[in-house]
């Protein structure tokens, strides 16, 4: 399958997906605990099993890696990524800023990745090389270079886990024109799209991480971990438009940066 055909399949998987989710959304669903505290629902379980069902169908050789049902075939050299709701504390309170995610990986290189808001009707597919499609328009990152004039984004600005990224993310924030949270994966396609400038996340999984690898890269912007590495296993997410990297790196500390 050539790439373009990875674009194209990744975002028909995400989108048929996310239809599963937004069938039970704002339908008084049940919220149950993961191990780590976490909410899950039958939601996330069902858009999971079909996006399971639907690879194994046509890519009987490939490995997943689900948040919700693990690891299927691990030593598989191509691997799909899925995060059937990706916000699911913002899908159970009715609020539609979350989406379903999918991403292709050839060994630990992210080859193309997609998400769907379905509750917002939105969607972004990218791919390496095949550059960044929303709602099947080609985007581009914002050329904005002052922080003064950025709008920058986090899911939960209080980052409990991290203190020092705490203070960084407070750093930033006061240096910014505009700061704004409830992210989730929505802020990473606001970034890629052109509409902010920043998003940071301190802990990311690699199947929040991965699809938004190659949109925001291919978007023009950057996407690292607090590290600094542009990878979807790593530590954290920090994605950026071009001209902003080095200045948000060095508010956060990414990579030591100081």
């Amino acid at each position: 399958m050539t790439d373009s055909n990875w674009l194209e399949a990744a975002g028909e998987l995400a989108a048929r997906a996310g239809e599963i989710a937004l069938a039970r959304f704002r339908r008084g669903i049940t919220v149950e605990r993961k191990h780590d505290g976490s909410p899950v629902t039958a939601a996330d379980r069902a858009a999971e099993q079909f996006a399971r069902d639907w690879i194994m169908a046509r890519f009987p050789d490939h490995g997943i890696i689900g948040e919700e049902f693990g690891v299927h075939q691990p030593t598989a050299r191509w691997r799909w990524l899925i995060d059937p709701i990706d916000g699911t504390r913002t899908f159970v309170a009715g609020v539609p800023l979350w989406g379903t995610l999918v991403a292709l990986c050839d060994g630990q290189s992210v080859v193309a990745g997609a998400a769907s808001y379905p509750a917002t009707g939105e969607s972004i597919v990218g791919a390496l090389g095949q550059g960044t499609w929303a709602n099947g328009v080609r985007c581009s990152v914002s050329s904005v270079e002052s922080l003064e004039r950025a709008t920058v984004l986090t899911t939960d600005e209080r980052f409990r886990h991290t203190p020092q990224r705490r203070a960084g993310w407070t750093r930033l924030a006061d240096a910014s024109g505009t700061s704004r949270s409830w992210g989730d994966c929505y802020g990473y396609m606001m970034v890629a799209t052109g509409r902010a400038e920043a998003m940071v996340d301190g802990i990311m999984g690699p199947w929040d991480a991965a699809p938004f690898l190659p949109i925001v890269a291919e978007a023009g912007g950057v996407f690292v971990d607090f590290n600094g590495r542009s990878t979807a296993f790593g530590d954290g997410a920090v994605a950026t438009n071009g001209a902003l990297a080095e200045s948000v790196h060095l508010m956060l500390g990414v990579g030591g940066a100081t």
